[in-house]
């Protein structure tokens, strides 16, 4: 194929960070020329090889003088002590390396579903993304679905079929297995030789002298030319091709570029970490057939006031535009964020202005203001050397900025704007936490906002029922790495139940009797009322009445007796939960002309609902949700089934945008705990679903 177009080294986030300076690729560090740039995620699912295979790219590249280890936590990509423990990733990491005079950015991303918040801001740095595909396993669901997501947006895509050197490996099965999940245009550049003694090359039919192909090299060759030519623009090809003629090579590979860069044919090739198999060819296919910045559309942008703005474009002297793509606090450098530039450039001692939007529901209060760059770095997975400048389509990190958190938009001071955000996750499984003692919960509240800021599909919430401090995490996985970074910080916390919030109300009609009478010498308490108590229908909410004859309670006590019924009612009168849906009529009492006051009518008012609690029928009320699961239809029968299980009833099913059945249901939240793992296990990752309140129920007596 044919091209398309430092001074120091800190140490980065993260314990246990690795030496990237092993090699010597500081070439690689500052890119002057978007065209020269390349930024790919690496996709795909959890242990097929993806951060080995970095590895393997940077040491070929001469960026690190040897591999590391993920089983010794030695990699470049995973330095966080939370992946190394968990022996996978669990963030996203940059790795630059210099093919030619190309800078890659290689985006690694984590597998597993807990940390897809992680894998969609890779997505959002990169211009394209490869998937990894083990040679010895096959393709789980959810890679399928990244795949169909990736699709949506057209981000072109290729795939590197991984670990060939592995002794089940079969390429021929796993291009299959590719073309079965991800459909017929995703065809091999290279077969492997007998033995993986190196690659021949599909449309040319060259490799090293007296290599045998595992395969038929002719089929594969008409299949991919065939390929090539459905996403041609050149419509005479396929006649031309028919009709026997011989095509030139450079015009298929010309066409196989074009139609690679716009996310319409998706190009295979075979690959092996450890033996270095493939990796040539992988390097030629990122620099060659994947795009630039420069041949994609840069996310929307808004003024701070929401107005929209025109497109920007990838243009080094354009209006500054990045994007925090990843926030981490590091003990020494501060907040680190990592940056992909999509216009302008970021240089150094300039003055930027952070803002964000859009996630306070989650913790993350709107906000801007203007900082200063005083140092900005080239990422090398968890080291950071520093540059200069990054320009329009590169990817950069800065420290010690005082608000920056992921998601936000960096912008020029003078010219301030925003860009839309990514589609973020929604955390669905709660974790309820507690400081060890007083002290501990002063430091986990301290610590509780540098974590937030650095993960937006963390999601904070102090309910206000049970003063719980509750994580919405996405998993259990995810929950262990947040409390992880909470306890690295000094912080002694413990998990506790999570209590759900119930309400009280009254099955029965009931009468009080509230008598606060106190004489101990000098001005006195005296306060008599008499209450009746009936219920409301679900959602009614509380309703006050007045019918007191002759005026044996004046005016201004009447309200001081609804204030201590309002304030019983938050207090509970039986599990200590509020009381919602009742009415209280007042229909009697008796005041004294000195004694009687505000204060002792509101305590009356309280005796007396406490009175008539203690002869009525008290039931409690559960919070049920209102629930939306998606799922492939291949799941719809099972998924159904574990509603009933949960208490759950079904209120109907339909399409999901054509993509399987989206199921409706209304569930206690009770049954919802843990439904974010329960339901990825039943539905082998592909479940995903939505919930809000909907009202409050009686709870089952079994219950």
């Amino acid at each position: 194929m044919s091209a398309k177009g430092t001074r120091e080294t800190v140490r980065g986030p993260g314990a246990g960070a690795t030496d990237a300076g092993r090699g010597n690729n500081g070439a690689v560090l500052a890119a002057s020329d978007p065209a020269k740039i390349r930024n790919v995620a690496l996709v795909g699912h959890s242990g097929v090889g993806k951060s080995t295979l970095v590895e393997a790219l940077l040491a070929a590249t001469g960026a690190i003088t040897r591999m590391g280890s993920i089983s010794e936590g030695t990699t470049v990509s995973d330095s966080d002590p939370s992946a190394i423990h968990q022996q996978r990733s669990v963030t996203l990491s940059v790795a630059p390396i210099l093919v030619g005079d190309i800078k890659v950015n290689l985006i690694d991303t984590p597998g597993y579903t807990d940390f897809t918040g992680e894998l969609r801001a890779g997505l959002r740095a990169a211009d394209a993304a490869l998937f990894v595909v083990s040679a010895a396993d096959g393709i789980d669901a959810a890679t399928v679905a990244l795949w169909s997501e990736c699709a949506k947006i057209r981000l072109p895509r290729a795939v590197v079929v991984s670990k060939l050197d592995h002794p089940r490996a079969d390429f021929s099965a796993a291009v299959v297995r590719c073309q079965e999940a991800f459909g017929e245009s995703v065809l091999p550049l290279y077969l492997p030789a007998v033995g993986n003694a190196g690659l021949i090359g599909v449309l040319h039919g060259t490799g090293p002298e007296d290599l045998t192909p595992a395969r038929d090299l002719e089929a594969a060759r008409g299949a991919l030319i065939e390929g090539i030519i459905a996403e041609s623009e050149d419509e005479t090809l396929m006649d031309r091709y028919l009709g026997g003629e011989e095509l030139p090579l450079a015009d298929l590979i010309t066409d196989l570029e074009t139609a690679v860069a716009q996310g319409s044919f998706f190009p295979v090739v075979p690959a092996s970490a450890e033996t270095g198999l493939g990796l040539p060819e992988l390097m030629a296919l990122l620099t060659e057939a994947l795009p630039s910045p420069l041949e994609r559309i840069a996310p929307s942008v808004m003024n701070p006031d929401g107005s929209s703005l025109k497109p920007l474009k990838c243009d080094p002297a354009g209006r500054l535009a990045a994007e925090v793509v990843r926030t981490t606090v590091d003990p020494f450098l501060g907040r680190v964020c990592l940056v992909r530039v999509f216009s302008g450039t970021l240089r150094e001692d300039s003055s930027i202005h952070i803002g964000g939007r859009g996630l306070a529901d989650r913790g993350h209060e709107d906000h801007d203001a203007d900082e200063r760059v005083t140092h900005l770095y080239s990422p090398v997975g968890s080291s950071l050397k520093a540059v200069p400048q990054c320009i329009a389509g590169d990817i950069c990190a800065i420290s010690k900025l005082a608000s920056a958190e992921t998601g936000d938009t960096v912008s020029g001071r003078e010219a301030p704007l925003l860009i839309e955000t990514w589609n973020m996750p929604e955390p669905l499984m709660p974790v309820a936490i507690e400081g060890a003692s007083r002290s501990d919960e002063d430091a986990l509240a301290k610590s509780i906002g540098k974590v937030a800021a650095a993960d937006p599909t963390l999601r904070l919430e102090r309910n206000q029922d049970t003063h719980q401090l509750i994580l919405w995490c996405m998993g259990e996985a995810h929950a262990e790495v947040v409390l992880d970074r909470l306890r690295s910080q000094g912080v002694k916390l413990q998990t506790v139940d999570v209590i759900t919030p119930l309400r009280e109300t009254f099955a029965s009609k009931a009468t009080g009797h509230g008598r606060h009478v106190k004489q101990s010498g000098g001005h006195g308490q005296f306060a008599i009322c008499d209450i009746e108590v009936e219920p409301l229908a679900r959602g009614e909410g509380f309703v006050f009445a007045d019918k007191i004859v002759g005026g044996a309670i004046p005016g201004t006590f009447v309200t001081s007796v609804e204030k201590g019924v309002r304030s019983q009612m938050l207090k509970g009168v039986s599990a200590g939960f509020p009381v919602v849906d009742i009415k209280v009529t007042l229909v009697g009492g008796k005041t004294h002309s000195v004694d009687s006051s505000d204060a002792a009518f509101q305590a009356a008012g309280a005796l007396a609902l406490r009175e008539a609690a203690a002869t009525a029928k008290i039931q409690l009320l559960e919070p049920v949700s209102s629930v939306s699961i998606s799922v492939p239809d291949d799941y719809v029968g099972a998924v159904m089934s574990d509603l009933s299980g949960r208490r759950g009833r079904v209120t109907g099913t339909t399409a999901a945008d054509g993509e399987g059945t989206e199921i409706s249901a209304e569930v206690p939240d009770q049954e919802l705990l843990r439904y974010a793992i329960e339901l990825r296990a039943l539905t082998a990752g592909t479940g995903r679903f939505r919930r809000s309140f909907l009202r409050h129920e009686p709870l089952p007596k079994q219950v």
